[in-house]
């Protein structure tokens, strides 16, 4: 099958299995619901990262809510399969010995994607050398550029050796893979017979590649002095001369991909229009993220959707049937979903939440501009709420990144939230949020909340997988959620769409449009009008569930990415 694949999908960092520590955030679980999709559509793609036999990290958080972080090693054996195959790279004038481990994704119709995680921790290298396949996000930039280069170089020369000749398009999930067209450009110069580049080279290269962008983070686009480049790449001169390659004395990975690329995307409509402003004068286009529903719906609407959408798994626009369904079937399916996550909090935490009382759940990679904080804005009036117009509880997860110090302070002030809430709205705040218990939060809460500082919300697919499920968002209007809010039918808004780079919002009304909307619609509506707030969990699914999703999301980069000449 391997001259058969004509995309090759790369990205840092893979959420495909709960036991493969290979993923720290949205952008490893999308990955992992891509492939799945390509998997159950028949798409012609295998995958491309690293292993980090380290893992990400475990978060204990301790009795003062700050984080700590603890190993994450896994069983590399016995999950993976040994490949026989071998490749090199020189990194700092040093031989790299690269092997790879497979996983294979099956799909509904039997059809299975390759997935081929990168391994330097080989006998025949340096003993440093061994570790840079360790640790995703880990070490300085000297480590991660190291890492990157293993990736796009030596996922190249892995692909090569594992018989992939015929690849047609390679798509760049994130800048980290950008020096895959390093690579691309060499193959090009050999087979014409030439030792250095030219512009032509280029643009075959350029020709070839799909480049996705998420981040709106400024921190989040790497970037690589030149000294550093040279010490790691080499004095690659006819390289760093091509025409967007270097930018303001930097290698800038973004800029390389954008450059580089023939397709250029952003996740979502507005993160699309916002990335364009971030980078004038480039073709970007939009492709909306989704997620994989086979495996974010819960077990008890994977029932009921197998009893009333028989093909729901393999056409998941079916899901628009979901309003067919009996309003109680809909009810206790979620009840079920919900005793199962409440079982798992109360025994965690000691924290006795009651199945009856609205639930509120916010679970995502710990970041500033997320500002899990907003809900507790106005802690009087939250509490206020709680007690006059309805009982509220409040559950959180989510790791900052070991090296962000005020994203582990933003957990912090959460936990004092806890304290200032003083008994009168249950809150806790679950550790080690993982794949499995971003399943149950998404699945067994009452309303899903998000509120990003647009608009820097690349798409928020955590949303998606509740919407699945049959669980209303309430949500600030950036991402994906712009698109999903059909407000008092799928869900509520919070504030005003921003406009442009939202320079002018007064973000300070967020919160008081969040208070409003808990306090006249949602609240009531849970307690004295459940027939209309099933309504909205069926309008949810059937809406949301049937288009915010990865077999959608992947028609439309087979359709308009990767085979765009």
């Amino acid at each position: 099958m391997s001259d058969q694949r004509s995309i090759a999908y790369f990205s840092m960092e893979i959420g495909i299995d709960e036991q493969i520590h290979t993923y720290s955030g949205g952008l490893g679980i999308l990955a992992g619901d891509t492939i799945r999709s390509s998997a159950d559509l028949k798409v012609p793609l295998v995958a491309v990262t690293l292993l980090y036999r380290k893992g990400y990290f475990r978060q204990k958080i301790e009795a003062d809510g700050w984080q700590r972080e603890e190993t994450a090693a896994w069983d590399v054996e016995g999950i993976l399969e040994e490949m026989p195959q071998r490749t090199i790279l020189m990194l700092e004038g040093r031989t790299i010995h690269l092997r790879a481990w497979k996983y294979e994704v099956k799909g509904v119709t039997g059809f299975t994607v390759p997935i081929y995680f990168l391994d330097t921790d080989m006998p025949e290298n340096h003993e440093w050398d061994r570790t840079l396949t360790h640790h995703l996000y880990g070490g300085d930039e000297h480590y991660r550029l190291c890492q990157e280069a293993i990736l796009g170089i030596g996922g190249i020369r892995m692909l090569r050796a594992l018989g992939h000749q015929n690849i047609q398009s390679f798509h760049m999930n994130e800048g980290h893979a950008a020096l895959l067209t390093l690579e691309l450009l060499d193959e090009h110069t050999k087979k014409d017979g030439r030792a250095y580049l030219i512009e032509d080279d280029r643009k075959a290269v350029r020709s070839r590649c799909v480049f996705t962008t998420h981040t709106l983070v400024p921190a989040g686009h790497d970037k690589f002095p030149l000294d550093v480049v040279r010490r790691v790449l080499g004095q690659r001169e006819d390289f760093f001369a091509l025409e967007g390659v270097i930018h303001d004395d930097f290698l800038n990975m973004t800029r390389l991909a954008l450059n580089l690329s023939r397709y250029v995307n952003g996740v979502a409509r507005k993160h699309g229009e916002a990335t364009r402003l971030m980078f004038t004068g480039y073709s970007i286009n939009s492709i909306t993220n989704g997620v994989h529903a086979a495996t974010w719906v819960s077990e008890p609407f994977q029932k009921l959707f197998d009893k009333y959408i028989h093909i729901w798994k393999q056409d998941n626009f079916s899901l628009r049937y979901a309003l067919s369904i009996p309003k109680q079937e809909i009810w206790d399916a979620h009840m079920e979903a919900k005793k199962k996550l409440l079982d798992l909090v109360n025994k965690q935490s000691g924290v006795q939440m009651d199945e009856n009382i609205l639930t509120i759940g916010f679970a995502r990679r710990a970041a500033t501009y997320k500002r899990a904080d907003l809900l507790f804005h106005d802690v009087e009036r939250l509490k206020r709420i709680s007690s006059q117009v309805g009982k509220i509880q409040v559950i959180y997860a989510g790791k900052a990144h070991p090296r962000d110090y005020e994203a582990k302070k933003l957990i912090q002030r959460i936990f004092q939230a806890k304290q200032n809430l003083n008994g009168d709205i249950k809150l806790v705040y679950l550790e080690d949020y993982n794949m499995t218990l971003g399943a149950m939060m998404t699945a067994g809460v009452d309303i899903w909340l998000n509120t990003p500082e647009p608009p820097m919300e690349a798409s928020g697919t955590s949303g998606m997988k509740a919407a699945l499920n049959g669980v209303p968002n309430l949500s600030v209007l950036d991402g994906w959620w712009i698109e999903g809010n059909i407000e008092g039918v799928t869900g509520w808004s919070i504030g005003e769409a921003v406009i442009g780079n939202g320079e002018n919002r007064d973000h300070s009304l967020d919160a008081a449009s969040m208070y409003d909307k808990l306090e006249h619609t949602i609240v009531p509506m849970f307690y004295n009008n459940r027939d209309q707030f099933i309504s909205m969990m069926s309008h949810s699914i059937a809406i949301n569930g049937s288009f915010f999703n990865t077999h959608r999301m992947m028609q439309e980069y087979v359709l308009n990415a990767y085979f765009l000449c």
